[in-house]
């Protein structure tokens, strides 16, 4: 009876299993979670970065959207009267008269260029609203001076518009499209004679925009304007 109940313990401790890892197992797992937790980081921080490089192209293109329409909203608005200066290109100011954002409170002055310090800054300026022929003229002048050199008080008036590498300007005449200042064109700049300045206004007009490569969106841009009054006076 004594010699049954020892070998009946003995077959229990035999049985008795084993309770949790080894040493060697648990550096297994903490290798598999440090692996996994390193693969899930890199897939959270390229997503990431993805959305970031996303978002900033897209305010690159919005940024770009507006500027086009802007510059197309000022030729659209372009003024066509006796004795004034319609549009002027002398290859490096874009220099036009156009109506206020209300027609009858007068003229503005518009001009475009592209500075070259930063990299190059396509950049818009905006004379104050005129009615008098005097305040536009001198109004025009400033324009000019500030493509050539601004001075603090013409700064305060522009508006930096986007990074520009170049740009350029065609108008299109007599079916072709040339460079305003070639002498297969019409002349860029028109004194003030009495003669209708719509007579400056080419059928169209080419921009052509340099992007930095630095930016998301680089290369090449262009716009094409045409005339809302193209082919009216034609049958």
């Amino acid at each position: 009876m004594h010699v049954k109940h020892h070998g009946l313990m003995r077959s229990r401790l035999w049985r008795t299993p084993q309770s949790g890892f080894t040493l060697i197992e648990l550096l297994v797992a903490l290798s598999v979670m440090a692996l996994l937790a390193l693969l899930s980081w890199r897939s959270i921080d390229g997503m990431t970065r993805s959305l970031t490089d996303l978002g900033a192209r897209s305010d690159e293109a919005l940024t770009l959207q507006v500027s086009l329409a802007q510059f197309r909203s000022d030729l659209d608005a372009m003024a066509q009267l006796p004795r004034v200066n319609s549009l002027d290109w002398d290859g490096r100011v874009l220099r036009l008269t156009r109506l206020a954002a209300v027609p009858a409170e007068g003229l503005q002055v518009v001009a475009w260029t592209r500075r070259f310090d930063d990299g190059g800054k396509w950049l818009r300026w905006q004379s104050p609203t005129t009615t008098a022929h005097t305040d536009w003229r001198s109004s025009w002048e400033q324009a000019a001076a500030w493509g050539q050199s601004a001075s603090p008080e013409n700064q305060k008036r522009e508006t930096f518009v986007v990074q520009l590498a170049d740009w350029q300007i065609f108008y299109f005449r007599n079916n072709a499209w040339s460079n305003p200042l070639s002498s297969d064109g019409a002349p860029a700049k028109q004194q003030l004679t009495g003669t209708p300045s719509q007579v400056s206004i080419p059928d169209g007009i080419r921009l052509v925009l340099s992007l930095p490569a630095s930016q998301r969106i680089a290369g090449k841009l262009t716009l094409d304007w045409v005339r809302s009054d193209l082919g009216r006076d034609k049958p």
